[in-house]
């Protein structure tokens, strides 16, 4: 014992163990005195005693053993003596194998041993004992071992468990492998396999070797996987003992099986579980059998319910009736198994009784097996028609004993059949009573009846006009069409449509409308064919009678539908039945032919999602009438067909209990004919207007400037009198200065009303836009910005340069006037192209190709009520005051005579744009000259002036004497013709255009040159009808003179026709053979051959011209106008080009000037009736042969053009 009274305070524990350590002599033992023990080894004590595992420390060499109280257990009857003791000598029996766990563990290392056996005597005999061992060395303070721990857990009793199981297990599986047709597997609570029969292996596929240790999961098919069935399995053996289950299983090969087995939980002794036992057996051959009869009985089942059918079966030696659950439903009964037959019986009505069955017949097996009866079902006393079939069954002896059959309820049958005969009657009536023709025809397609309007119609008998008879009353050319559009309704079994003549009883062939449909089964099979004839004679003559006809049409199909089903198929017009909410309940097949909508894609939804948005208001207030109970007459809006399009509809509609019937008429195309029509119509009304305003503003300008025309002469010949009065000479020029304003208004106004005559040119309107820039720029002010956009590779343009250059003024005066003198100004100028469907648009617009001059402002726009009326006469939005309302309309006139077209766009607030479309012309451009001024020359001729107004006859007259000429005069044509056969030789006659009296002056101007060949004529006017101006051109050879014209203009033009006229007198003198030619000069020896190309419009003067050029032996080619010489001219040049200055499109003196600048060695002569020609910048290589001339006048020009 330790002597010191705190030595074994370390202990803390009030344990057996720690009491017998603290009592035991230490001193006796290597280990010494605990007061002198290591920390370490108190430590580790201090640890054991507190563990309530068995652990025991053995210290030192020796292994002095010390262990705790749950090791004293372990240690049986040898405790305490092992306490202190050394391991080898206290454990003698397994002394070797204690002396190798203490030299193991003081070497450091660990041991360890699992169910280890080892014979031990602890209750005073040998035995076996198995235990679990775990050894580890014990460090001290130095880290060196000092002993060695051992923890103890004794598995003898499950060891034993063990062994005891592997025997029983082996006897159980000689039992189980036994088993026949039986899989049995083991799993433990995881659900892996642990056991698995033969049978097992047999049914599922594996080998026992293959399944242990998966999981039972395999067994099941993937649906079973994906639902956790194993799982479930489990837990329900678990909670229930037992669960069973039927369920397909899989086997090895993927193959699905039937299987129906039990799993049930496998427990311990202690009742707990440690696993499961699942019993199965393969049954699949009996489920599939089952599942077949259960599969045949279900299709009875429902072939019963679905046809109504119920069985029955009667023991008529008990008179109970065994019935199925359908026979209880259509007697109106509870289901049972059995009940008296007189129960049913009794629900017979008394009228039928003797129908049905009764003991009597049952007993003598006379009841009948075929009956209709009817009966007040038990349930509700409703009265219903069953149909009964049934059979007797008899014994060895023929006596019945049992009444089987079926019954079913067939009263809907009998309804239907009557409603059937019913209406196959009420059709019959109807299609008597319709004035249509009505026939039906077989499946086939061969007709076999027809109502009596199609006798009356033919004059036929009845019969005769069955199978292909009615082909007799078809129109020979519509035969073949009709029978192959038949042929493809009947194979094809969809509507029959066509249109054709039929023969009435007349002879006469008159049109229809054949339509027809079929009748089909509910297997779509068909039945009958009915059809109408319609006739359309009327309205296909008059758009009033179809009208008409459509009225009546829409009368009589709202009645028909209202009558018949029917007739609703059978209708053109669309049909429609909604709910006042615009949901769609019915339409008719009619809306498949016109709108391309099948009455499932319609039918639950709203119609308004058809309407165009445009519509949608004014549908939603008349569906609002409706629901007030208001019927809609000829209500149009548009529908929206299946392909995007619409189709403008005409309804007529009743409201009904909360339902909407409406029939719609297509009138899209009636609607567009009339829009054409009205567009017609305003565009003819557009036009006599027009022309009545053109009449007038012509007739305002002729009188305007016949009056122009007096002032204006009487001016200038006043300014002779007043030659150096200064003041006199000012108000004389100011109010010449009014006449040209007079003179230019009433040019407007001809140029509005398209009277005016054109002196039109070919002219590059790009070239001429620029030009006029620096004038716009002065017109319209510094305010304005002015951008001109010409584009690149522009055409020609055949119009007169004067008008448009008024024009494109114009319409800069008037952007400026809508900026207020502040903005943008555009003009462009581009080539454009207008197609076939451009111009169907528009009226008066020709296809093809223009040259667009475009005038944009960037103004206060105009509102569409002011576009409308922009381009009349007169019309201004300016003040009082600013402006005539003559420019636009001078333009719109100038343009359309000129063959072009106007467009204008404008916007309020944002500017207006103005699109004049001038014809193009593939002419090349004629070059516009200054002309420089020509001296003022008169003559000696006489001038016969034929004149109605006497202001002007007057003043003409005076100015022509002051030229020196001498005049004579008439106030009419009449006049003038008289003074023409009195035989005074007279050169001119100057005429105006419009004068009073039955003669015109163009029959003036004709019976002149009948009467005096050689006579020149010169027209004047303020206004030239259609007399010598068509087209907006003079007529060719005519020569005019616009009123009102200055001194000057008369004196230049006057003698212009006069030296033409003298000129083709000699050239017509020349052409005579009767006139002896004159001898060659001796000039024409003396000139070398020449190629020259003369250039002249009138025809005789250049015949003469080319001949006397001939005889003087040069080369001559000719042309009539300036454009075909420059063709010419581009192939070949000759030596000398002689034309004319008068020339027609491009004049005379533009004509020398590109022949100048383009080929300017060709000499020029100049042909003219003037004291100079054209003012070149080159004047070398040219000559002057005033008209008229001779063949010594041409070869002394000749000679000056190749001599300069």
């Amino acid at each position: 014992m330790d002597s010191k009274p705190n030595s074994f305070d370390f202990l803390a524990h009030d344990g057996e163990l720690a009491g017998l350590i603290s009592e035991f002599d230490w001193s006796a033992t290597t280990l010494g005195c605990p007061g002198n023990w290591p920390q370490s080894m108190r430590t580790t004590v201090t640890l054991i005693l507190q563990s309530p595992v068995p652990i025991v420390t053995h210290w030192g060499d020796d292994g002095i053993m010390i262990y705790n109280d749950a090791y004293s257990l372990f240690a049986g009857d040898r405790h305490p003596k092992l306490l202190g003791s050394k391991v080898r000598e206290g454990w003698a029996e397994i002394a070797d194998f204690n002396d190798n766990v203490m030299r193991v563990g003081l070497s450091g290392q660990t041991l360890r041993y699992t169910d280890q056996e080892l014979t031990l005597n602890r209750t005073g005999t040998l035995e076996p004992v198995w235990m679990n061992l775990d050894c580890s060395p014990i460090i001290d303070e130095s880290g060196d071992p000092c002993g060695v721990m051992a923890i103890v857990i004794e598995t003898t009793e499950k060891v034993r468990a063990e062994k005891a199981l592997k025997a029983s297990e082996e006897q159980s599986r000689q039992i189980i492998d036994g088993a026949v047709d039986y899989a049995i597997i083991a799993l433990d609570l995881d659900g892996r396999i642990v056991r698995w029969n033969e049978e097992a292996s047999r049914i599922f596929g594996w080998t026992e070797t293959e399944a242990l240790g998966l999981d039972w999961d395999i067994l099941f098919t993937e649906d079973d996987k994906v639902t956790g069935q194993s799982r479930i399995a489990m837990d329900a053996a678990l909670s229930q003992g037992t669960a069973h289950h039927d369920r397909w299983h899989m086997r090895k090969s993927g193959e699905v099986f039937w299987a129906s087995g039990e799993i049930s939980p496998l427990r311990d002794s202690d009742g707990k579980p440690v696993g499961f036992i699942k019993v199965l057996r393969d049954q699949t051959a009996d489920h599939l059998a089952v599942e077949a009869l259960r599969t045949v009985e279900a299709r009875l089942r429902r072939a019963q319910e679905a046809g109504g059918v119920g069985v029955f079966s009667v023991d008529l030696r008990t008179e109970i009736l065994s019935p199925t659950p359908e026979f209880c439903k259509l007697y109106g009964i509870d289901e049972t198994a059995a009940l008296p037959i007189s129960i049913i019986q009794a629900l017979v009505v008394d009228e039928d009784q003797e129908i049905a069955s009764n003991p009597q017949t049952r007993q003598t097996g006379t009841s009948p097996l075929n009956v209709e009866y009817r009966i007040r079902r038990a349930d509700t006393g409703e009265k219903r028609i069953i149909a009964r079939r049934g059979e007797f069954e008899f014994d060895g002896n023929s006596r019945p004993i049992r009444f089987v059959g079926v019954v079913q309820d067939v009263t809907e049958r009998r309804k239907a059949q009557r409603e059937v005969r019913d209406s196959e009657a009420r059709f019959r009536a109807l299609a008597q009573a319709i004035p249509n023709h009505v026939w039906t025809a077989a499946p086939d397609g061969r007709l076999d009846w027809f109502n009596d309007r199609v006798y009356e119609y033919a004059g036929r008998n009845r019969g005769e006009l069955d199978g292909d008879g009615w082909v007799t009353l078809v129109h020979p050319d519509d035969v073949a069409s009709t029978g192959e559009r038949w042929k493809k309704a009947l194979e094809a079994g969809e509507t029959y449509h066509a249109e054709f003549r039929l023969r009435d009883r007349s002879g006469t062939f008159r049109w229809h409308i054949v339509r027809a449909v079929s009748i089909t089964d509910e297997g779509g099979r068909i039945l009958r064919w009915i059809g109408t004839n319609t006739e359309v004679e009327e309205l296909r003559a008059t758009r009033e009678k179809l009208e008409d006809l459509n009225r009546t049409l829409e009368q009589r199909v709202t009645e028909r539908t209202a009558d018949r089903d029917r007739m609703w198929r059978l209708s053109t017009d669309v049909m429609l039945v909604a709910s006042l909410d615009a949901k769609i309940a019915a339409i008719n097949p009619a809306w498949t032919t016109m709108l391309g909508w099948r009455e499932d894609d319609l039918t639950g939804r709203s119609f308004m999602d058809l309407i165009h948005p445009e519509d949608v208001q004014a549908t939603l207030d008349e569906v609002g009438k409706l629901g007030q109970g208001v019927t809609t007459f000829l209500f149009e809006n548009r529908y929206a067909h299946k392909d995007g399009s619409y189709r403008t509809i005409s309804w007529t509609a009743v409201p009904d209990d909360g339902f909407i019937h409406a029939v719609g008429r297509d009138v899209t195309e009636e609607r567009q004919a009339a829009e054409t029509l009205r567009q017609t119509e305003l565009a003819l009304l557009q036009a006599q207007k027009m022309e009545a305003i053109g009449n007038l503003t012509g007739g305002v300008a002729h009188d305007f400037n016949n009056l122009l025309q007096v002032v204006a002469g009487n001016l200038q010949l006043l300014s002779k009198d007043v030659t150096g009065n200064e003041k006199a000479e000012r108000r004389i020029t100011n109010a010449l200065a009014g006449v040209n304003r007079g003179a230019k208004l009433a040019a407007q106004l001809l140029a509005f009303g398209r009277r005016q005559a054109l002196e039109p040119r070919v002219i590059n309107v790009g070239r001429l836009v620029r030009g006029m820039d620096e004038m716009l720029r002065r017109t319209i002010g510094e305010g304005v910005e002015i951008e001109t956009v010409i584009s690149g590779g522009l055409w020609n343009a055949l119009i007169d340069p004067m008008q448009i250059e008024n024009a494109i003024l114009n319409l800069a005066i008037n952007a400026r006037d809508a900026m207020e003198g502040f903005g943008k100004l555009t003009i462009e100028a581009g080539n454009a192209y207008i197609d076939d469907a451009y111009a169907r648009m528009h009226d008066d617009v020709t296809p093809g190709q223009y040259v667009v001059l475009s005038v944009t402002d960037t103004g206060s726009g105009m509102p569409p009520e002011v576009m409308a009326k922009v381009f009349d006469p007169f019309f201004s939005t300016k003040p009082e005051g600013k402006g005539t309302g003559l420019g636009l309309s001078m333009v719109y006139g100038f343009v359309k005579q000129t063959g072009g077209h106007v467009k204008l766009y404008s916007e309020v607030g944002h500017g207006t744009t103005v699109k004049m479309y001038l014809p193009r012309s593939i002419q090349q451009e004629d070059i516009e000259v200054e002309r420089s001024d020509l001296p003022i020359e008169g003559g000696q001729e006489t001038i016969l002036v034929a004149e109605d107004d006497e202001g002007v006859r007057a003043t003409v007259i005076e100015m022509l004497q002051d030229l020196g000429y001498r005049v004579l005069k008439a106030p009419d044509a009449a006049s003038a013709l008289t003074i023409l056969e009195s035989g005074v030789a007279i050169d001119l006659l100057f005429t105006d255009v419009v004068m009073p009296g039955t003669l015109k002056s163009t029959e003036l101007a004709k019976k002149a040159k009948e009467r005096a060949p050689h006579i020149a004529v010169l027209f004047t006017s303020g206004y030239t009808e259609n007399s010598i101006v068509h087209g907006g051109r003079l007529d060719p050879g005519v020569q005019l003179l616009s009123k009102p014209y200055s001194r000057e203009q008369l004196a230049l033009k006057v003698r212009h026709v006069l030296n033409n006229s003298r000129q083709n007198e000699l050239a017509a003198e020349r052409l005579n053979p009767s006139v002896p030619s004159p001898a060659p000069a001796t000039l024409l020896t003396e000139t070398r051959k020449l190629s020259v190309l003369v250039v002249e419009d009138e025809p005789l003067i250049r015949m003469a011209t080319v001949d006397m050029l001939e005889e003087l032996g040069h080369a001559v080619c000719e042309a009539g106008a300036g454009q075909q010489a420059l063709d010419m001219l581009d192939k070949s040049q000759p030596d000398i080009v002689l034309t004319d200055l008068g020339l027609p499109g491009m004049d005379g003196e533009t004509f020398c000037h590109e022949i100048r600048r383009r080929w300017p060695k060709v000499a020029i002569i100049f042909a003219t009736g003037k004291d100079q020609g054209p003012a070149l910048g080159d004047r070398s290589r040219t000559a002057l042969l005033r008209k008229p001339f001779g063949v010594d006048e041409l070869k002394t020009a000749l000679a000056a053009a190749v001599e300069a």
